[in-house]
């Protein structure tokens, strides 16, 4: 015959007294509360070494920006395109070195700093 009730998965456990008590659920984590992801998202973050690509990636954005800006009328009215173009790219060359250059002093901060704290708590 066909077994009509699915079977459980945890034991339940029997205590002196003969009541049963169920196990807790010990397939996950519990929830994390939303500031407890923002934080565990922000260390995780900060505990990446910086890279190169990163760091052309946020020049890149800045350049962009730049080219934005000029266009729109920092210089001026009536900037030419290719003077806009020149002054992004030439951004994007001193920029990218700068983004990881602070990234990398940002990295040696933190990890300093929880050096700092595991070494205290011992």
């Amino acid at each position: 015959m066909a077994q009509t009730k699915r079977k459980r998965r945890t034991k339940h456990r029997g205590n002196a007294a003969g009541s049963i008590e169920a196990r807790g659920r010990t397939s996950r984590n519990p929830k994390l509360s939303p500031a407890e992801e923002k934080k565990k998202a922000r260390e995780a973050r900060l505990n990446k070494p910086p890279t190169w690509k990163s760091a052309a990636t946020k020049a890149g954005i800045m350049s962009l920006v730049l080219l934005v800006l000029t266009q729109v009328g920092l210089l001026g009215k009536g900037t030419p395109v290719a003077t806009s173009i020149f002054l992004a790219l030439a951004a994007l060359v001193i920029y990218t070195p700068l983004a990881y250059v602070t990234d990398v002093f940002v990295y040696r901060r933190n990890q300093a700093r929880l050096a700092k704290n595991a070494g205290s708590k011992r």
